[in-house]
C-alpha cells in the first residue's frame, strides 16, 4: 500500500509532503528553499519546504476526493 504523508517540523520551520515509500537519490531545488526529491527511476517521491510558515498557509487542511483511507496523527 501506498502511503502520502505530511508531516512538519517546528523546530526546523519545515514542511515534507512525502508522495511515495521509495527513497530520495536525487533532489533538485526549484524555488528557494523548495526541494523536490525523486528515486531512483526519476519519479517525484517528495516535496520539501524550508521556511514553511512564510510559504504555505497551514491553518486548515481541506482534503477533498481523495480515493482513500484518510488517518490522523498528533505526535
Amino acid at each position: 500500500m501506498q502511503t502520502m504523508e505530511l508531516n512538519y517540523y517546528p523546530e526546523t520551520d519545515s514542511l515534507y509532503i512525502n508522495l511515495s515509500e521509495q527513497p530520495s537519490v536525487e533532489s533538485q531545488e526549484i524555488s528557494e528553499g523548495i526541494l523536490l526529491d525523486y528515486d531512483a527511476k526519476g519519479r517525484l517521491v517528495g516535496i520539501d519546504i524550508d521556511n514553511a510558515s512564510n510559504k504555505v498557509e497551514m491553518e486548515k487542511l481541506i482534503l477533498s476526493k481523495i480515493p482513500s483511507k484518510i488517518e490522523t496523527a498528533n505526535t
